[in-house]
């Protein structure tokens, strides 16, 4: 049993392999820190600026935070950095894909920053100054207790003011659709559909959908949507910025040799 662990373990090329170590034992981390009243996502979850929780190393450390509650969010990402990040690894090696992955993860965290600022700036119009005041110093308090204000926009804001933003989806957004671009015609099985689809129509309808969802803004929803576009935002950046750049390195080595 031993040798078929290590055996599967050393297929992984090593940045995903050590991702999906890292967010697992993180994540049994949390679950046990959890039951002694430790709640992680206060420390390492991404914050808005003006909450108290806010720290600047949060844009690194959220993405290796997941739900201690759920086991599908951290499977299904960490399911998704195996089944396509090793292959973008093998085929940029390990500094680009794990570049790769940390501006997209980061990238993810700015553009949700930036939304959240945009409905902070939304809700604070229709409070006055006192109320603000007292949400950003006594919120999270209540929040921690399973409660919040019974006015609707104070609710509101502190909800977007002193909720904490985890998982590595961002990131993983970005795999995917670099997967796509790289390799647009591969057909994919997805379930509950029972015929193939080509990655570029699955990466267009992931977007698509995060994009509906996230302008919806439906009450209850607790999905990052625009965290996940931004992913996907600055991976197309980048993604563009190494072809140019590889394209611009061949001509000058070409020219060199004649």
């Amino acid at each position: 049993m031993q040798q078929a662990r290590s055996s599967f373990l050393s297929g992984i090329p090593n940045v995903c392999k050590n991702i999906l170590i890292i967010n697992i034992i993180v994540w049994l981390a949390q679950m046990v820190l959890m039951q002694r009243g430790i709640d992680l996502t206060n420390y390492l979850g991404l914050y808005y600026f003006e909450s108290p929780n806010f720290r600047i190393y949060q844009f690194f450390t959220y993405m290796f935070l997941h739900d201690p509650h759920s086991f599908g969010h951290v499977f299904f990402n960490m399911f998704a950095v195996f089944m396509f990040g090793r292959l973008l690894e093998q085929i940029w090696g390990p500094k680009r894909f794990l570049t790769y992955y940390f501006i997209t993860g980061i990238g993810a965290a700015l553009i949700q920053m930036i939304i959240i600022g945009f409905r902070i700036y939304s809700v604070k119009s229709g409070l006055s100054p006192e109320a603000i005041s007292d949400v950003i110093a006594q919120g999270g308090s209540l929040l921690d207790q399973s409660m919040n204000y019974t006015d609707a926009a104070k609710g509101t804001l502190n909800i977007l003011l002193n909720t904490g933003t985890i998982g590595a989806s961002g990131a993983v957004f970005g795999i995917l659709l670099a997967f796509g671009m790289l390799f647009p015609n591969i057909p994919l099985y997805i379930i509950p559909f029972p015929f193939p689809i080509k990655a570029k129509w699955l990466v267009i309808g992931y977007g698509a959908i995060e994009l509906i969802l996230g302008l919806a803004y439906l009450p209850g929803d607790n999905v990052a949507h625009f965290a996940h576009l931004g992913g996907m935002i600055f991976g197309i950046f980048m993604i563009l910025y190494w072809k140019k750049k590889d394209r611009k390195k061949n001509t000058n080595h070409v020219q060199y040799f004649r």
